[in-house]
């Protein structure tokens, strides 16, 4: 799908401050769709500038865009399939490893085993439509192609409950640095003010609500519990005549995924924010649902509301990202944006190593939104 509008009515792109960000890590690149057999599609992650594509056997493959012989980026060169080939002095290059294979210019005369050299390549691994791709820190060393190599944390994968399923995607790029998309991200007070609508909440509609969270690794659960009554989605699910509950988690780096159970149906998300530079980043949604499955439409209308409900937290990133540009001093408060607190603590012993989580225990939380 086309992603979203993230400028100014004048074209110009709105940027606010930039983040530090996290590496030794699984980040979505793009869409498996937009790659095909013998063709290179160009992304950026983390700063970095990538090729990905897919190779004559179905792999799939990220690359940095940059020739390690020059530097000219290989995305000006050529793929057939099997091989890149950087457009410059010809070296040709497989690109799951990264490792060279023809020099053209080398002689008889030369000794150089040019297979001991190697383009940046990194860990890519297709899931739920995703092209994830696993970024190194700097100084960790050339990292194997497979996922299934030791070291390397699991490829996130959305959590699926049966054979019969529907699913869908949305996506919109942010103005803002990865850490604001973040906190928007998980943000419990703004629904009724930024999401306005007949379907979904009002402020006439807000009351004060308790939550339940307790640490998981490297994040935290909003434990098991009755989802809001006053959004229309969740009252729908009533006509099933089971109870209704929703279980919510957050995991570093990046990711928020939801569950949504009534009795044999459900519903489950597994969102993303993506740090595409130090100041921008991107947003992905891809979930999977048996409610409703034999309804017509229900696909098309899902995909609508949704991504009018995306577009809206869009609007207010670009808002902010204006203000942002000023550096503006910033506040976070209880217990509404607790999570903020956690994740920002939570980013900071993953950066310094300490590992050390900020929650002791279970804890509750209370806001009205």
């Amino acid at each position: 799908m086309a992603l979203l509008l993230t400028t100014t009515e004048a074209g110009v792109p709105i940027q606010g401050p930039t983040a530090t960000l996290i590496y030794d890590d699984w980040y979505p690149a793009l869409r498996t769709d937009a790659l095909q057999k013998g063709r290179l599609t160009k992304a950026t992650l983390l700063d970095l500038p990538l090729i990905l594509g897919r190779r004559s056997d179905g792999r799939i493959f990220a690359m940095r865009d940059s020739c390690p012989h020059r530097g000219i980026p290989l995305s000006a060169g050529w793929y057939d399939g099997n091989r890149v080939t950087c457009k410059y002095h010809g070296w040709e290059f497989e690109p799951c490893t990264g490792r060279c294979e023809v020099i053209p210019s080398l002689t008889s005369f030369d000794h150089l085993d040019a297979t001991r050299i190697y383009a940046t390549a990194f860990p890519c691994e297709e899931r739920d439509g995703h092209a994830w791709v696993y970024i190194p820190g700097a100084g960790a060393g050339r990292k194997v192609e497979s996922a299934s190599a030791t070291g390397l944390k699991a490829v996130p994968e959305l959590a699926k409950f049966g054979t019969q399923y529907k699913t869908a995607h949305l996506s919109a790029d942010l103005p803002c640095n990865v850490d604001h998309g973040i906190v928007g991200l998980m943000d419990p007070a703004h629904g009724p003010f930024v999401h306005q609508a007949w379907w979904w909440r009002s402020r006439s509609s807000i009351r004060e609500k308790t939550k339940k969270f307790e640490p998981i690794p490297e994040g935290f659960r909003m434990s098991a519990h009755a989802p809001s009554g006053n959004s229309a989605p969740y009252k729908l699910l009533g006509v099933y005549g089971h109870p209704v509950e929703t279980t919510i988690d957050f995991v570093l780096p990046n990711r928020r995924t939801e569950t949504i159970r009534c009795g044999d149906k459900w519903f489950s998300s597994l969102t993303t924010v993506t740090p595409v530079t130090g100041s921008t980043c991107r947003i992905d949604v891809v979930a999977a649902w048996n409610v409703f499955y034999r309804v017509p439409f229900v696909l098309p209308i899902a995909k609508f509301f949704g991504a009018k409900f995306v577009r809206q937290d869009q609007v207010t990133m670009i808002e902010q990202a204006e203000g942002l540009r000023h550096n503006p001093s910033l506040m976070l408060i209880d217990d509404a944006d607790r999570p903020a607190k956690w994740y920002f603590a939570l980013k900071q012993a993953r950066l310094d190593g300490t590992g050390k989580h900020p929650m002791d225990g279970p804890e509750e939380l209370h806001w009205r939104s």
